[in-house]
């Protein structure tokens, strides 16, 4: 009779384990299907209009703005730097005036992670660890702008050093990679696109829901089911040394071909406290790279050689970026975590400070600028 009983027990045992793995993997689905509608619903009303904006500059602080606040309005760097290589290819801009612009991509790009942490500000103590995390890539991004622009506005280290490294590369070939994230989710999302009949806005506020609910059930759900297991999975193997995180972030992201993708679904993780913002430091920077590589992948596809040397322009200033700041990371960390303590305690200060630096200010200045 007790072996029927533990038999009974551990069938159920496995059965919630099962059952708990399809709930996790459901929701990470309803969870990227958010984020590629949001994505794809902002693109849709505001690719016109961030092509706009970046046709229309020569001055280097001015480009640095406009890519901050094209990519902040289509959420994708990848779309930002495929115009900007059209752009450079038909002579409307030089790869001097890109440089900045993709500098601001690479900032621009980190908002949504930050949208994503919103979702957790109703828990406090969920909220605590998720802003953090979710504001450290931008802070790396703002602070390897500040070093890196002057010095390429000076000397044209990126476009020297991307140059040289384009004649290497323009005639190795290219190679063709599809994400498995393309063939999953975006067939779900034109569909509903189709079914809302491209109405753009009500898209972005579904994406926006879908993203909600998904990051509330799963933390729930990753909490209740892991009972110490995933924490030993990902402090053990996962994270349980900078290069290690840094190569996942780099791999991750090369696999799925989106950086905002692989630095938002470690935002609900955070939140469960099954990862620090130490941990999280280095993943980032390896997605940063990571994001750069399909890009220089797809360059080579087109056989472009601006198209090249801008995809090799993203990498090199992710690159020293690195270099400059990993060895100094208590500072974008402690920015990070001071960020976040302020806005524990007035939480709408992390809504002000994502409207604010990314969009109000970025405004002003070019209205200002443009004079």
């Amino acid at each position: 009779m007790e072996n029927y009983f533990l038999f009974k027990l551990r069938k159920h045992s496995k059965l919630k384990i099962l059952f708990d793995i399809l709930k996790i993997l459901i929701l990470i689905y309803l969870f990227l299907i958010g984020i590629k509608l949001l994505g794809a619903s902002l693109k849709g009303f505001g690719s016109g209009f961030a092509a706009g904006l970046i046709q229309t500059t020569a001055n280097p602080f001015m480009g640095l703005i406009i890519g901050i606040l094209a990519t902040s309005i289509i959420q994708s760097s990848s779309a930002t730097t495929s115009i900007i290589v059209g752009f450079v290819a038909s002579g409307v801009l030089t790869i001097t005036n890109a440089i900045p612009i993709v500098m601001g991509a690479n900032i621009g790009t980190t908002i949504t992670n930050i949208i994503i942490s919103l979702a957790h500000i109703g828990r406090k103590e969920e909220f605590q660890k998720a802003f953090p995390v979710a504001t450290v890539h931008d802070m790396f991004n703002l602070l390897a702008v500040l070093i890196l622009l002057p010095i390429e506005m000076k000397f044209k280290i990126i476009e020297q050093l991307s140059f040289k490294l384009t004649n290497i590369f323009s005639s190795s070939g290219g190679m063709k990679f599809n994400s498995p994230l393309t063939a999953i989710v975006n067939p779900t999302v034109k569909w509903i696109l189709a079914v809302i009949h491209h109405y753009y806005v009500i898209g972005a506020i579904l994406g926006f829901v879908f993203v909600l609910l998904a990051l509330k059930f799963l933390v729930d759900v990753i909490r209740s089911s892991s009972k110490g297991k995933l924490e030993v999975l990902i402090d053990g193997y996962l994270f349980s040394s900078p290069i290690k995180s840094w190569f996942l972030g780099m791999g991750l992201t090369a696999f799925v071909q989106s950086s905002s993708i692989t630095t938002s679904i470690i935002v609900p993780l955070a939140a469960a406290g099954l990862v620090n913002i130490e941990q999280v430091f280095p993943y980032m920077l390896g997605a940063n790279i990571g994001t750069t590589i399909t890009a220089i992948l797809a360059s080579l596809v087109t056989g472009s050689y601006l198209a090249i040397q801008i995809a090799i322009c993203h990498l090199l200033f992710n690159i020293f970026g690195s270099i400059v700041w990993y060895p100094l990371k208590i500072v974008p960390i402690k920015m990070a975590k001071k960020l976040g303590d302020i806005a524990v305690k007035r939480r709408y200060i992390a809504i002000m400070y994502v409207i604010t630096v990314f969009f109000v200010l970025p405004i002003l200045l070019l209205l200002i600028f443009r004079r």
